[in-house]
């Protein structure tokens, strides 16, 4: 595919696998699984719940953004949780970061995370 880019910043965690942030291909961008680090040392946020889905969610928005676009610019969000008792934290949250009309979404639970987080979001942009 030659319309196919990699999406790169230092506003979001660097890639900690064999993955990009991000791959735009054509209008649509393929964001990887962010979960709660903070950019600037790569260290899990500390906190509470609440402070890690915040934290995924500005990862999130930091990677639309180095793409051209915005979180409402979204149209689908993958959602992680170690503990499903979470999701309304997660609707919470998630309704300060977006306006209708939301995107489509998956909530799943999932028995680990990679560095013990308790939530990981990965999402699908499209570029007007």
């Amino acid at each position: 595919m030659t319309n196919k880019s990699i999406i790169q910043t230092e506003n979001a965690p660097r890639a900690i696998g064999t993955y990009s942030q991000a791959v735009k291909a054509g209008d649509t961008v393929y964001i990887s699984g962010q979960i709660p680090l903070v950019p600037e040392t790569m260290e899990v946020v500390s906190g509470d719940f609440a402070a890690n889905t915040r934290q995924v969610f500005d990862n999130l928005r930091a990677v639309c953004e180095a793409a051209g676009g915005e979180l409402k610019d979204i149209v689908k969000v993958n959602i992680y949780m170690t503990d499903l008792s979470n999701f309304a934290t997660v609707n919470e949250i998630m309704a300060t970061y977006f306006q209708e009309p939301y995107p489509a979404r998956a909530a799943v639970e999932v028995s680990a995370l990679p560095k013990g987080v308790p939530v990981e979001m990965e999402a699908v942009m499209v570029l007007s």
